[in-house]
């Protein structure tokens, strides 16, 4: 048998003692699936004395993750701290410059220095692997970089955030309004420490750019994804989706266009019997589609300790076993500049809104809508209350510039009780 694969892990969270537990209750199952020992020589983290549930006691212990990853003893660094920035970036780099494979979980870093990274890791004729860093245990870069290699993706969309998706989920489901599904989520430890990362589509656009990135053969753009969290999403526009048979669901939609690059993650609205509209709970899904083998869905586990640290396995394993891929599956050197492109492809739209309770509100609102080339599929007006009558329109397909004019003609009429929420019904 080969010489044993050696790692150095630094952050030993939640999936770092997964990590941890893999390598040592599964050592016989891994050398017989690569054909070499997969071990682990050193790790580091900020609390040396943590109870992490699983024996640290076999390996060196090192304060500072930059000097494990300069260790002799390592062959792959992994990376497991998490920031865009700070001892996560640095000790990647210094890894890098070792000599060493790594491989991370990290969106935030890749989403902000990706390529300044996949370019260093070239230069020093490393790996850098990152399956953990989307959709958890779903082996979405695995499929897109090998698997659908031979086809050219014409869409990338999914629910990215398992936290969002459970909120979104138990406001349906319990009549929850949106504090006290975000209360209840928070609670169940589910919120990140900081929680507009989450809800605000922060985390969920780190995911998309890289996913972008592979499937078009672009440079990571995080910075030109449209982000628009949930927290406007009421207890109203879950019941009224559901009305007429859709379900809402923060959504990540990347497209190349013959304009650029459109990459958006806002709260969406599909059809209820769709496979992303019969999501629950934290789970992720991501569909691909490409021109030779259509619609490719993948659903699981998106976040927690064994769907990630399988994840991160999958590339220690692929590492062990010789396997050698660029990091966004082509030569950084021919990713090109994407040009970032907003949202134009025609879709319907639902608006809800508040209007003045007199006469003739809401043909203002038709003859608004009408005069910048947008129809009305149904419209729907609920009971009235204080002196505002809610109203639902949904709309035939549209560009979204001609709905940001009438939005912006609507403010002028001088019926608008509340400001319009719009939601785009994307079709899956």
């Amino acid at each position: 048998m080969s010489d044993p694969l050696r790692l150095g892990i630094a952050g030993l969270g939640t999936v770092g003692a997964g990590v941890v537990k893999i390598v040592r209750q599964k050592a016989a199952l891994l050398a017989e699936r690569t054909g070499r020992p997969v071990t682990i020589s050193a790790v580091s983290a900020r609390h040396r004395d943590a109870d992490r549930g699983v024996s640290l006691s076999d390996y060196a212990w090192e304060d500072d993750p930059v000097q494990l990853a300069g260790r002799d003893d390592i062959d792959v660094f992994v990376e497991l701290m998490g920031g865009s920035d700070g001892p996560a970036k640095a000790a990647t780099e210094a890894a890098l410059r070792a000599g060493k494979d790594v491989v991370t979980a990290n969106k935030a870093m890749l989403a902000h220095n990706g390529q300044a990274l996949a370019e260093l890791a070239e230069e020093q004729g490393r790996v850098l692997r990152f399956e953990a860093a989307v959709a958890g245990g779903i082996p979405v870069i695995k499929a897109l970089t090998e698997g659908l290699a031979g086809n050219e993706i014409t869409r990338v969309m999914g629910v990215m955030n398992g936290t969002c998706n459970y909120i979104l989920t138990r406001m349906e489901s319990a009549g929850l309004t949106y504090d006290e599904a975000f209360a209840e989520a928070d609670g169940l430890g589910y919120l990140e420490a900081d929680p507009e990362l989450d809800v605000g589509g922060i985390d969920a656009g780190h995911k998309l750019s890289l996913l972008a990135a592979i499937a078009y053969g672009t440079q990571v753009a995080f910075d030109s994804v449209e982000l628009e969290g949930i927290g406007k999403i009421s207890i109203d526009d879950i019941r009224q989706a559901s009305d007429m048979g859709f379900k809402i669901k923060l959504l990540g939609v990347s497209r190349m266009t013959g304009r650029g690059l459109e990459q958006r993650m806002a709260p969406c609205l599909v059809p209820a019997t769709s496979p992303l509209g019969q999501l629950d709970g934290g789970t992720n899904m991501v569909v691909i589609e490409g021109d030779q083998v259509g619609q490719i869905v993948m659903r699981g586990a998106g976040a927690g300790e064994g769907p990630t640290a399988s994840a991160v396995m999958g590339d220690v394993m692929d590492i062990a076993r010789g396997t050698r891929l660029s990091t966004f599956g082509q030569p950084a050197s021919s990713l090109r500049a994407a040009t970032a492109a907003k949202s134009a492809t025609p879709a319907p739209f639902y608006l809800r809104m508040s209007l003045v309770d007199k006469p003739g509100a809401l043909a203002k609102i038709a003859t608004v809508l009408g005069e910048v080339g947008i129809s009305i599929d149904r419209m729907r007006q609920y009971g009235h209350s204080e002196g505002a009558a809610p109203v639902l329109i949904v709309t035939h397909k549209s560009a979204r510039d001609a709905l940001d004019r009438a939005l912006e003609a609507m403010a002028d009429t001088g019926v608008l009780a509340s400001d319009p929420v719009v939601l785009r019904i994307e079709e899956v």
